[in-house]
């Protein structure tokens, strides 16, 4: 399973170093980053696609208050598109 992430950030220059420092919450969330994507047109939209270990796991992430707190501060700026894919 894969979970793939569509958002738009105000600055990715600030937005990445927040990103990296969440590592750790991801991990424990049973996920894997595969690709990190930025949109040729615009380099603050960010698509990310991660392998998935737990689904229940990486949905319960995806869905906390932790989550939306960080996109918060790393400067997301519009609601995510969020999809689980098999």
């Amino acid at each position: 399973m894969h979970l793939l992430v569509r958002h738009k950030v105000a600055d990715f220059a600030k937005w990445k170093p927040v990103y990296d420092d969440h590592l750790s919450a991801r991990q424990k969330a049973g996920l894997k980053e595969v690709h990190l994507l930025r949109n040729i047109e615009n380099p603050n939209e960010v698509i990310l696609l991660f392998s998935v270990e737990d689904p229940d796991k990486a949905k319960a992430f995806a869905a906390s208050d932790d989550l939306r707190q960080v996109m918060q501060t790393a400067g997301v700026t519009d609601k995510p598109d969020v999809y689980f894919l098999e």
